[in-house]
């Protein structure tokens, strides 16, 4: 029953939150402070989960893809060499029928030896790639090698032993047909596989891309909310506690006419805002009291009964504005002209691991003194209060961060009060830190895998037609440095043909969004010559918007085109 009472009334919570979530998206001020910076937080931690995950599956299939690509080009090399090997042997065969005597038939005979030899330590060099799909295949394949190189060894033995006459009766028969056709065969049915890998190894690049477009844009939620989490921070801590400060110091001199700010807000702030409303008021009212002149005894009596009354208001006022104080997730601690502590709230003492002696009426010294002790601390202590005493003088905001020794790394917000003090909010920023180094070394990763692919990757602005990227793939294509590319369009860099050609792929990108089947042309590349390209193009953004970019991904077919003719 405990379980199931406390399992749903964390389900009550969790709905409440969402709740208040929805509302705050509608433009209702509903959440405190600690709720939007866990929440942007938690956001930021997703995200950053998310974004390991796609990292490793993005790993994953570059290296299934270069295994898969790797296997099924070397042993698409090795069925073409089989199949040259066989076709000399067979060449040199002939040459054996067609001899007239053992002295002219030598020569084809030891060609044929050799191109025997050749041909079983190809066989031998196919099987290092053999996978599950053509083991089988393989395995029928070797023994009709084998029987061939065999009959070949034998058609050589009978040429040079006996005569070049039984050479060609032990060779020109139907059974030696047989064999050829159907290692023929054999050869095209591995072809058909090895193609078939090829295929999968291509599917396997796509998913790859579509991996590296969720990494940018999960890096690209990542910056986002690290960026709110800074801009919340500023707008909704940093800059509320400075004009209440303000209005508290207007206060405290006096002016009991001042407006607090932000009391319409619901969260920490709020509260703070209208405990600092309730100060003044019970101020104004203590002053009344304080000017009011009784004629009588009687009423002097009643005046100081009242004016105590109002005094204990007033404490009870303060109690709340220290409570206030320490209900923030921050640290704070309000400091006057000559660097004594006005006020400090929990969360300062639990950064710094103060002592209960240090109060209220303390030095700033006292701290630092206490913060050297404990290993927190390691500079010039007078230098350091110097320094302090100089930004109140001269009433100068100032954002730093502090590395402290134990490793922490501390956000220090300063700013002046009015009457000569001054203020300072710190927050532990370490794990934000840390977050943001895990980030940068993302991009590096990322940036590193970008220029190591075999594929040429071009990015271009879309609003000027403009290259603003090319990868070493892309420079090796292209036949140019990445600064003789980048910032020119394709009238710069190519032929009026060729250009135009680039310029028609661009608009019908444009028309249709996405282009993820390759398309093949043939340019005139000025370093290259004339080059037959394979390229498949996306877009990023959208007309409009300062981010819109082509991104083309561009393969070399020139020497396959040549090969296969």
């Amino acid at each position: 029953m405990d379980a199931g009472a406390a399992l749903g009334s964390g389900l009550g919570a969790g709905t409440k939150f969402v709740k208040k979530l929805v509302r705050f998206a509608r433009g209702a001020d509903t959440l405190s402070v600690a709720e939007k910076v866990y929440s942007i937080a938690g956001f930021l931690a997703i995200v950053t989960a998310f974004l390991l995950v796609m990292s490793i599956q993005t790993v994953r299939l570059q290296t299934t893809y270069r295994h898969m690509h790797a296997s099924s080009a070397e042993a698409a090399i090795n069925v073409g060499r089989i199949n040259t090997l066989i076709y000399a042997i067979v060449m040199e065969s002939r040459g054996i029928y067609m001899s007239a005597d053992r002295g002219a038939m030598k020569p084809f005979a030891d060609g044929l030896v050799r191109r025997n030899r050749e041909l079983a330590e190809a066989v031998k060099s196919m099987e290092r790639t053999v996978a599950d799909d053509d083991a089988e295949q393989v395995s029928s394949f070797r023994q009709r090698i084998a029987q061939f190189i065999e009959f070949r060894r034998e058609l050589v033995r009978r040429g040079l032993e006996i005569s070049p006459a039984a050479a060609r009766e032990w060779g020109d028969n139907d059974v030696n047909r047989t064999l050829r056709n159907n290692l023929n065969t054999d050869l095209e049915g591995l072809e058909r596989i090895y193609s078939q890998r090829a295929r999968e190894a291509d599917e396997l690049a796509n998913e790859n891309r579509y991996a590296a477009a969720y990494l940018f844009a999960l890096g690209l939620a990542t910056l986002f909310f690290a960026g709110l989490n800074v801009v919340v921070m500023r707008v909704s801590v940093v800059g509320a506690l400075a004009e209440i400060t303000q209005a508290t110091d207007r206060i405290a001199g006096g002016d009991i006419k001042s407006e607090v700010p932000h009391l319409g807000r619901h969260d920490e702030i709020g509260h703070l805002a209208r405990a600092v409303q309730n100060f003044r008021d019970a101020v104004a009212r203590i002053f009344e009291l304080e000017e009011l002149e009784l004629g009588t005894a009687q009423a002097r009596d009643a005046a100081m009964t009242e004016r105590d009354k109002f005094n204990d208001k007033y404490q009870a006022k303060k109690w709340q504005l220290s409570a206030a104080i320490n209900s923030m997730p921050q640290g704070l601690i309000m400091l006057d002209g000559k660097a004594n502590v006005v006020a400090m709230n929990a969360n300062y003492r639990q950064i710094y691991n103060l002592p209960e002696t240090i109060q209220a009426g303390s030095t700033l010294e006292e701290i630092l003194q206490h913060r050297v002790e404990s290993g927190l601390f390691s500079g010039n202590v007078a230098k350091f209060l110097a320094a302090v005493l100089d930004r109140i003088a001269r009433r100068q905001p100032a954002t730093s961060e502090l590395a402290l020794n134990d490793g922490r790394i501390i956000k220090i917000y300063e700013r002046p009060m009015d009457g000569g003090g001054w203020v300072s909010v710190q927050e532990d920023v370490t794990e934000q830190r840390q977050r943001e180094r895990i980030l940068e070394r993302m991009e590096r990763f990322l940036a590193t895998i970008i220029e190591n692919v075999a594929e040429g990757i071009i990015a271009k602005d879309a609003r000027n037609l403009r290259y603003v990227f090319v990868n070493k793939a892309a420079e090796r294509m292209i036949g140019m440095s990445r600064g003789e590319i980048i910032g020119k369009t394709a009238r710069e860099l190519f032929s009026p043909e060729a250009a135009e050609l680039i310029e028609r792929r661009d608009k019908q990108l444009l028309a249709q969004k996405q282009q993820l089947e390759p398309i093949v042309d043939t340019i005139d590349n000025p370093a290259r010559g004339r080059r037959v390209i394979s390229a498949r193009r996306i877009q990023i953004g959208g007309a409009g918007e300062e981010s819109h970019m082509f991104v083309t991904m561009v393969e070399d077919r020139t020497e396959k085109m040549v090969a296969a003719a």
